[in-house]
């Protein structure tokens, strides 16, 4: 395992003793904060405070919701081409500073560079998708609907809409959720991650710099006061979430009885399923870029591999011979493949679980907590664990870490099973040659995105994202076709005009004469 040697200050630590203090975005004035509360930002690859931020109040969340909320009386009327002629100059303006906030998410998150950019770039697939959601807003007209009568639908704004995103994609999270919600005629208030607020904050600038109204986006930086509040409050229609599955369940439950229209996407436990005629070498070069790519902290990730029959000696041996190659180290190190964990507890709580599978008898191939790094950053090695079962507690829980456990199963029907038997139902895969096999899978996995010879299988912008089971509460998958629902609803019009001459009281039923 490579140990992390830092002989030059890199980016991420040129400025170690400066504390960046994030203000709070409200009517599209920047607000320091007045509740008093404060909470600490690290760069993980560092293990130094590089941030404060305020931690809101719930006036404040108020102040937020209300600047919303008088926004929204005029971007309702403003024009489809004229939300359509600010959605581009976004789009630009995130293009342009690609590379800045690519920085900013390593150096709060600790993700390599490369990863980064690749999450900007799935955000602006959601930004452009935005820009021609004019198509998508377009009515129905049925002429003659019965005689005499002509019906047509559309679909209006909800109002003030809320998301509540998490720290692993603190960039591409929220451009799920605010274009499409804001192209649709509401106004957004966005409730980031405490752990990383930094790349957030900096695209919500942006967006006020591509010159949309005050009070249409607004940012609130908070903790669970922030979040229940938004949960509660009267004026705020809808909400989107993305987080681990109690929290999910949590948001659901609690906005739902408010009354409150909600998608809350929870966590997962994704199967890639390797039968024994599957290219082995594809196999493990995607189980382990699926598996420890982002540190393992991504609710796409590949977390546990299904070895089908004979498949199961050669694909473990394959992805152990390439992980002893993984480079880690700090995400602004070209030379780095996996970065740091977001902090040093959660990195502790992976490491255990290392020690769990060990003791509950699965054969630990490569130990992530050998490795050994300098410093103070919050660096774990990838760990590689055997003869998982599914009674185990790694097996059961998320563990949101770079660790991959392989359970064996003798029959393609058995690793169904596995699949249909796990309460979590976001994504699974499934490697092979054989067509039939593949089309099978489709059919047979329990789960809401599949991937055949893909890892991890995350729809385009112009698909809609969302698991199935305890993966996501709320009847609509975000993004996409799916997220222009979510953030909208119907209005259907029936109407009739009759010709003067022939005008007369009519008691009865409407017919198709």
């Amino acid at each position: 395992m490579s140990t992390v040697v830092s002989s030059v200050p890199s980016a991420a630590t040129a400025n170690a003793d400066a504390v960046e203090r994030l203000p709070h975005l409200v009517g599209g004035e920047a607000r320091p904060g007045a509740s008093g509360r404060t909470a600490p930002v690290f760069n993980p690859a560092t293990g130094r405070q590089t941030g404060e931020l305020p931690l809101a109040s719930i006036e404040e969340v108020d102040e937020a919701v209300a600047a919303a909320a008088t926004a929204f009386e005029e971007w309702r009327r403003v024009s489809v081409a004229r939300r359509t002629k600010l959605m581009f100059a976004y789009r630009n303006q995130v293009a342009e500073h690609a590379g800045e906030i690519a920085k900013r998410l390593t150096a709060e998150h600790g993700k390599v560079l490369a990863d980064a950019m690749g999450e900007v770039a799935r955000g602006l697939e959601n930004i452009e998708y935005a820009c021609g959601l004019a198509e998508h807003l377009k009515g129905t007209y049925n002429e003659q609907a019965s005689t005499g009568v002509d019906v047509y639908s559309v679909r209006r704004p909800l109002g003030v809409v809320a998301g509540i995103t998490p720290f692993n994609f603190p960039a591409m999270v929220p451009l799920w959720m605010f274009p499409n919600a804001i192209a649709c005629g509401n106004t957004f208030v966005l409730k980031p991650s405490p752990r990383d607020p930094g790349a957030a904050s900096f695209i919500a600038e942006l967006f006020h710099e591509a010159g949309f109204p005050p009070g249409v986006l607004n940012v609130v930086h908070g903790d669970h006061v922030a979040v229940n509040r938004l949960l509660e409050h009267p004026d705020v229609q809808a909400v989107s979430f993305v987080g681990s599955t109690p929290v999910a369940r949590h948001v659901y439950e609690t906005a739902t009885a408010h009354g409150k229209r909600v998608q809350a996407l929870g966590g997962a436990k994704n199967h890639m399923v390797v039968l024994p005629d599957a290219d082995i070498d594809l196999a493990a070069d995607s189980a382990v870029s699926a598996a420890y790519g982002s540190a393992g902290e991504r609710c796409m990730a590949i977390s546990v591999a299904v070895a089908v029959g004979e498949s199961a000696d050669p694909l473990v041996e394959a992805i152990r011979a390439r992980m002893e190659k993984l480079r880690i180290g700090p995400g602004d190190d070209p030379a780095s493949e996996m970065g740091p964990l977001i902090t040093a507890e959660h990195r502790d709580r992976v490491a255990d679980y290392v020690r769990q599978g060990a003791e509950a008898g699965a054969r630990v191939v490569v130990d992530g907590r050998q490795a050994q790094f300098e410093g103070d950053g919050f660096f774990l090695g990838v760990t590689l664990l055997d003869h998982v079962t599914p009674d185990m507690k790694v097996y059961r829980d998320e563990i949101f870490g770079p660790v991959l456990c392989v359970v064996r199963a003798d029959t393609y029907h058995d690793a169904v099973e596995l699949l249909s038997d796990n309460p979590w139902g976001n994504g699974a895969a499934i490697f092979t040659r054989d067509g039939g096999a593949a089309r099978q899978f489709q059919e047979d996995a329990d789960a809401g995105m599949i991937g055949l010879n893909v890892p991890i299988p995350v729809p385009v912008g112009y698909h809609s994202f969302g698991g199935w089971k305890e993966s996501a509460f709320g009847a609509h998958a975000i993004y996409g076709p799916e997220g222009v629902h979510f953030y909208t609803k119907p209005k259907v019009m029936t109407t009739r005009w009759p010709d003067p001459a022939g005008s007369r009281v009519d008691l009865g039923f409407p017919t198709n004469r």
